[in-house]
């Protein structure tokens, strides 16, 4: 969970950068343009991104800290998660490539989904 926040964070500082040259002037063109002004739209989406489906792994997680279930298959799925964002980030902000950001997405998906297997499993008694 700390590696996801401090890889949203990370995205907070880009965008930062990103908007400087517009905000601030800083890092403008010489003909005064913003030259992040094709990539900051990518990095604010990719931001936003952060907060959708993430927050089902967030919960997913807390809950089963509380359960006191920090197994190996919890951790694997918890990181290939952490990895996956990276991932997506890496392709949506400096490519258009729906195709691949998609399939990175998946990954994502399914690891929170396993997480949530596991969640709903010991609820449920069916793993100890």
């Amino acid at each position: 969970m700390a590696a996801h926040v401090a890889w949203a964070a990370f995205l907070y500082v880009l965008l930062t950068v990103a908007r400087a040259p517009a905000v601030w002037g800083i890092g403008r063109r010489a003909d005064g343009s913003n030259p992040w002004s094709k990539i900051e739209p990518r990095i604010s989406a990719n931001l936003s991104n952060q907060f959708e489906w993430p927050l089902f792994f967030h919960v997913a997680c807390l809950l089963l800290i509380l359960s006191n279930d920090i197994s190996p298959v919890t951790q694997v799925l918890a990181w290939i998660f952490v990895a996956g964002r990276v991932l997506h980030s890496l392709v949506q902000i400096p490519t258009a490539n729906v195709r691949l950001r998609g399939l990175v997405f998946t990954v994502n998906f399914l690891a929170v989904l396993g997480l949530w297997a596991v969640v709903v499993a010991k609820a449920f008694g069916l793993i100890g």
